[in-house]
């Protein structure tokens, strides 16, 4: 009978490491096998395969066993404060009177507004504010939009220029559903100094 020593200090021979190694690469392979009929091992099931309900599916935990849930009425989302202006001239002038360009006119909010133009406003307004934007000169719209560069949008101040992009305005429509409320103020900028020359 071998003592503990003896049996502490055994080692496997060539052959021994050879079958281990092979045992293991064998047991490996097994488990990482994701089959159609052999699934393999899913160690944490709960992670894998989601519990959570689609947007659309029923559900049992609600009693009117749908999954999406209007929001509780009053709230609003995080960090969103609501536009408390209505789309009627007479809001349109009390925005104006009460509404300034928080955003600072440096060169980075400018080139940011920049970039907000050349998305949502030039394919109307145009590259140089003029109106004559692709929409109009194609031929798809029949009626020209405002020039951003004459007098009247000129003296509108900041306030009524923001409520315009984010209500809408004659037959412009709304854009507060895309542009976040500090890239409208930086477009605004992007007005005033490069097409409207102010910077100048």
């Amino acid at each position: 009978m071998r003592s503990v020593t003896e049996l502490s200090s055994w080692q496997p021979g060539t052959a021994g490491k050879i079958l281990i190694l092979l045992t293991g690469a064998i047991l490996l392979l097994a488990g990482c096998d994701r089959g159609p009929n052999h699934p393999g091992w899913d160690y944490f099931p709960d992670m894998f395969y989601s519990p959570a309900y689609r947007t659309w599916s029923d559900n049992p935990v609600f009693e009117d066993s749908a999954t999406m849930q209007s929001p509780v009425p009053g709230t609003v989302p995080r960090h969103m404060v609501p536009f408390q202006y209505e789309r009627t001239e007479a809001d349109r002038e009390r925005a104006g009177r009460e509404l300034e360009n928080p955003v600072p006119a440096a060169t980075a909010n400018i080139a940011r507004g920049q970039k907000v133009y050349d998305v949502y406003c030039m394919i109307c307004h145009g590259a140089k504010g003029d109106g004559q934007g692709y929409l109009f000169t194609s031929g798809k719209y029949l009626v020209p939009p405002s020039s951003l560069i004459a007098e009247d949008v000129e003296n509108q101040p900041d306030g009524m220029i923001y409520h315009t992009i984010s209500v809408g305005f004659g037959i412009m429509s709304e854009y507060a559903t895309l542009i976040r409320p500090e890239d409208r103020w930086k477009s605004i900028l992007y007005i005033r100094q490069e097409l409207q020359g102010d910077g100048n």
